[in-house]
């Protein structure tokens, strides 16, 4: 279980947020939404161990994530609203790679189906920086594919991506939700995913 306690984030001298509050259980997704500039990318990098809170604590299954290291890293997978493709690499290449990174060690064979999947059969070995905006990112929702983590982080999933990538992404979250798999993500379009619970968190 995620759970979050009185977390508040500073910026210089200013407060995105305080007093934030909530618990994450298997099969339950939380939708954190809010302006930009509202902390929702800051939020997610602190559930990620990426940056500490002013205030407040984030414990998975009882312990502070900070005292765990790498058993909680190693039970996420985190997502940014940025790629982090290589554009110099082909699609195969970034995905190996990035789940590599990750520690999950995928092979060739595994990469093409994965890609495959997700509506990219002929582009496998074009380099990154030939592929439209909405490709790019199918190459790095495909780390979801393969990853074997509990807990799924996403910042702005479905940017850029076109109505049948849209369902694509939604049925691969069904899917990690039903198995009693978690995610946080956020995002500004309206998109109903089926959930245990589905909860939502408002920063402003």
């Amino acid at each position: 279980m995620l759970k979050v306690t009185n977390l508040e984030c500073v910026r210089g001298e200013r407060s995105l947020f305080k007093d934030i509050n909530f618990s994450l259980e298997a099969g339950e997704l939380l939708q954190v939404n809010g302006p930009n500039g509202s902390g929702k990318t800051s939020l997610l990098r602190m559930l990620c161990g990426l940056s500490t809170p002013a205030n407040g604590k984030i414990l998975w299954f009882n312990n502070n994530i900070r005292s765990l290291g790498e058993d909680y890293y190693n039970s996420i997978t985190y997502l940014g609203h940025l790629n982090g493709t290589k554009d110099n690499l082909n699609a195969l290449e970034n995905l190996r790679i990035s789940s590599a990174l990750s520690g999950n060690t995928i092979d060739k064979s595994t990469a093409y189906s994965t890609l495959q999947q997700m509506g990219l059969s002929g582009r496998e070995v074009l380099p990154i920086k030939a592929l439209s905006q909405g490709q790019r990112r199918r190459v790095t929702l495909a780390r979801l594919l393969v990853s074997n983590t509990v807990l799924w982080i996403l910042d702005e999933p479905l940017v850029t991506l076109d109505k049948s990538a849209v369902l694509l992404i939604k049925g691969i979250l069904e899917q990690h939700l039903k198995k009693g798999g978690m995610v946080v993500m956020t995002t500004h379009q309206d998109i109903n995913i089926s959930a245990i619970e589905t909860k939502r968190l408002q920063l402003n």
